[in-house]
Formats: C-alpha cells, sequence, structure tokens
C-alpha cells in the first residue's frame, strides 16, 4: 500500500500568524502518526515562515514513523539534515523566495550538483528523493544523479484533473514506468487531495508514498485531524 506522510507546514503557519505555541507542531506530529500517518513530512525555509529551525530539532524524537525533510540543499540545510539524520531528505529546487515549489529539478543541467548533495546524504544512509516533473529525460537524469526517489510533482495533474482526468495522469504513469525500469523508487506531491488522489493512486504505478500537507489540513478544519488522515488513508 501507498505509504501517506503528512506535511505539517500548515499547522506551524497558524501558529506563527499569533506567536506563541498554539497550535503545537510537536503535538500535531505526534497526533498525526496516532491518527494513521505513515510519516511526517516538513519543509523548513530560510525565512521560517513557517517551520522553524527549532522546530526540525524538536520532532524528531517524537518520530515514531517516518521523517522526510524537504528543502533547497542550501550548506545550512545539508548540516541540519546530517545533524537530524531522518530516515528520507526530499531536495527541491525552490529559492528562499518561492511561496511554494513550482517546478521539479531539471536533473540533465544540475547532473553533477545533484549527484555530489545526493552522494552526502547517502554515506549517512539517509534515503534521499528529488522532486521532478513528470518528463522521461529528467527521470533518466535522476537516475544518473543517483538519488533512491523521485518525487513525482503534482500540480499539473491536479489542475488537469477535472477536465480531462486520464490525459491529465497519462505523463505520470510514463514516468512512473520509466522511474521503475531503472530502480528508482516513487513519491509523489502537491495539490493531491481527496478528489483526486485516489484515481492516481490506482493508476500510477509502484507508487511508494504521497506526501500531503495543503488540502489534508484544510480539510481538518471542517472533517477533525483523525477522521481526515483515515479519510485520505482509505484512498490509498
Amino acid at each position: 500500500m501507498t505509504k501517506l506522510s503528512v506535511n505539517i507546514n500548515k499547522i506551524a503557519t497558524i501558529r506563527n500568524a499569533r506567536g506563541g505555541d498554539s497550535p503545537n507542531v510537536v503535538d500535531a506530529a505526534i497526533n498525526c502518526q496516532k491518527f494513521g500517518a505513515d510519516g511526517i513530512t516538513i519543509h523548513p525555509r530560510p525565512d521560517e515562515r513557517h517551520i522553524t529551525r527549532k522546530d526540525v530539532y524538536d520532532i524528531k524524537p517524537i518520530i515514531s514513523t517516518e521523517f522526510n525533510i524537504e528543502g533547497y540543499p542550501s550548506e545550512d540545510f545539508i548540516n541540519m539534515v546530517l545533524e537530524i539524520n531522518p530516515e528520507q531528505v526530499t531536495l527541491v529546487p525552490d529559492g528562499p523566495d518561492v511561496i511554494t515549489s513550482c517546478a521539479g529539478w531539471d536533473t540533465i543541467k544540475f547532473q553533477s550538483y545533484l549527484k555530489e548533495i545526493i552522494s552526502i546524504f547517502q554515506e549517512k544512509g539517509i534515503r534521499t528523493s528529488i522532486f521532478v516533473d513528470p518528463k522521461i529525460e529528467i527521470i533518466e537524469g535522476a537516475k544518473l544523479c543517483g538519488t533512491d526517489r523521485i518525487e513525482l510533482y503534482t500540480e499539473e495533474y491536479a489542475t488537469q484533473y477535472s477536465i480531462d482526468k486520464k490525459k491529465a495522469i497519462s505523463p505520470y504513469i510514463e514516468a512512473a514506468n520509466k522511474a521503475t525500469e531503472l530502480g528508482i523508487g516513487i513519491n509523489a506531491g502537491h495539490d493531491l487531495s481527496l478528489e483526486n488522489l485516489e484515481y492516481f493512486a490506482k493508476q500510477v504505478p509502484s507508487l511508494d508514498e504521497v506526501s500531503i500537507g495543503h488540502a489534508l489540513i484544510s480539510d481538518a478544519i471542517y472533517l477533525g485531524l483523525e477522521n481526515t488522515i483515515q479519510m485520505y488513508k482509505r484512498l490509498l
């Protein structure tokens, strides 16, 4: 079964809006795991507009499932991940001014750069994943980078799902087949929701993990966190 990693960035966003420590992100991580999440994802950014550096260190001891840290591989980020030693690190090409991830890596242009960084994490035993668009040449480039997994960037699928879901899913199926052929694990994330997740998970072969934050936390406002996590799990 495809695993569900819950991204708790939005919990931190709400907390930071008022200052203080409510809602508490550590408690949120504990509860997400208790309610059935297979992992916790966070994406600390340099401006700490949601997850802070302190959060990263506070969350680590309470992880009983899998810890996935996303981020742009700056020197500070690399050093922090090596200290935390999570089960997985997901590398994204976002600069510090980007609101949310909006494109995958060009694994051809940045091949030597990514290969060097990936090897640093792998030497520590940290599984690496890189954020990519569903293009065959990009998947082939990911293989040459030496990554353990790719995370398929699913915004285009989510945008086109209600228009023509078969057309929307087609490049993701092709990308997943190529990744499997090359021995690369497959994650996916960005704008997956209760509306579009089930179809994606059923159509994309060998899908290891989805990371969902914004939609899941938004749904939890109306449906409750435990119920929402279970609803997403059932779709997988």
